[in-house]
């Protein structure tokens, strides 16, 4: 059971900070570059260490209850985005799920403090005991797990059912789908290790960018630019960034032929303006991994289907963050910039 034991991770999913390394002589810059390699497959070892842990978590709760893995791992990631993006603080250990004192132990148990899960289940708790020693202890990721497991269960073991639990559970159409979405990205890699980017254009086209997120636009009516534009010859393949899935693929008058991707972190990845689609590869509810194609370079949009030429072509790249409730756009600037270093450095 040691493994089991709560324990503090403090687990940043949206990458790691970025290392400047000083311009000038390659005598200067080379240990630096290194240190900072070093640095970073330090972080990454001890990233897979986690994610190895938590699956092994996953798995052994799902073969005692019969709910996938891939599941619980969804959940379990919906809740950490949650977090994050509301800037609440993670629980200790290795998971993320959690539960009020209330709900644990039950609104009418006069000591929310009990983790005994006899008296618990009296007072109609939600705490369960998952590894037999009869507490329900909701510092515990096992029993924290196990109770969302059983909480799965309650309607059957098919993904409509866990769907009906997700929706007592969370009284949230967005937050069903967001976890039944990373449940079949999961279940497609059959990993947690999903959190590698690649730059949205191949890096050895010719193409151009710079910030542009929050200039002002006019058709259609006044609004910002959410996002940024990478001008390229028209043609020019356009890659998924991340590992993730195919949420929304058609037209719209402003961003033309669009394609929409969620990733694991609950970001919606916007790609505007594409000439086509890789039809042969992807569709809505297709996973997709990082540096698959997916369209390619065009300039349609600012009107009805198939309107094109009225500006240079070029690729829109827009961020959008869910919180549960709304989304809103941030810069994705800085992250393509991330990226595209990140890739020369992986190629050399």
């Amino acid at each position: 059971m040691g493994i089991w034991k709560a324990r503090t991770f403090a687990i940043l999913l949206l990458g790691a900070a970025l290392v400047s390394v000083p311009v000038g002589s390659r005598a200067l810059a080379a240990p630096a570059e290194r240190s900072a390699a070093t640095g970073k497959e330090r972080q990454s070892a001890d990233m897979k260490s986690v994610f190895a842990e938590r699956k092994q978590l996953f798995e052994h709760i799902a073969a005692v209850t019969g709910v996938p893995w891939y599941y619980l791992a969804a959940v379990d990631q919906y809740e950490r985005t949650i977090r994050l993006a509301q800037k609440k603080q993670m629980p200790n250990g290795l998971i993320a799920i959690d539960y009020p004192e209330w709900q644990w132990c039950g609104l009418m148990n006069p000591d929310y403090e009990d983790n005994d899960a006899r008296s618990i289940g009296f007072f109609n708790g939600i705490g369960k005991d998952g590894s037999g020693d009869g507490l329900a202890d909701r510092s515990s990721d096992l029993d924290r797990l196990y109770t969302m497991a059983h909480w799965l269960l309650k309607h059957g073991s098919a993904e409509d059912d866990f769907g009906i639990g997700l929706w007592e559970y969370y009284h949230n159409t967005r937050s069903v789908q967001r976890i039944l979405q990373f449940a079949k990205i999961y279940a497609a890699f059959d990993s947690l290790d999903l959190h590698e980017h690649r730059f949205v254009l191949p890096l050895g086209a010719d193409y151009s960018y710079r910030s542009t997120w929050g200039a002002s636009r006019g058709w259609g009516g006044y609004r910002i630019h959410e996002g940024t534009d990478l001008f390229a010859g028209h043609g020019v393949p356009v890659r998924s960034a991340t590992y993730g899935i195919v949420e929304v693929m058609g037209w719209n008058p402003y961003g033309g032929w669009r394609i929409g991707i969620r990733d694991l972190n609950n970001v919606y990845h916007y790609y505007a303006h594409l000439s086509g689609f890789n039809k042969k590869e992807i569709k809505e509810g297709t996973v997709v991994k990082p540096g698959q194609i997916v369209g390619w370079v065009g300039n349609s949009g600012y009107g009805k289907p198939g309107t094109a030429g009225k500006f240079p072509p070029h690729l829109h790249y827009g961020l959008y963050r869910d919180n549960g409730l709304t989304e809103w756009s941030f810069d994705p600037y800085p992250y393509l910039r991330k990226w595209e270093r990140e890739e020369r450095m992986r190629s050399r």
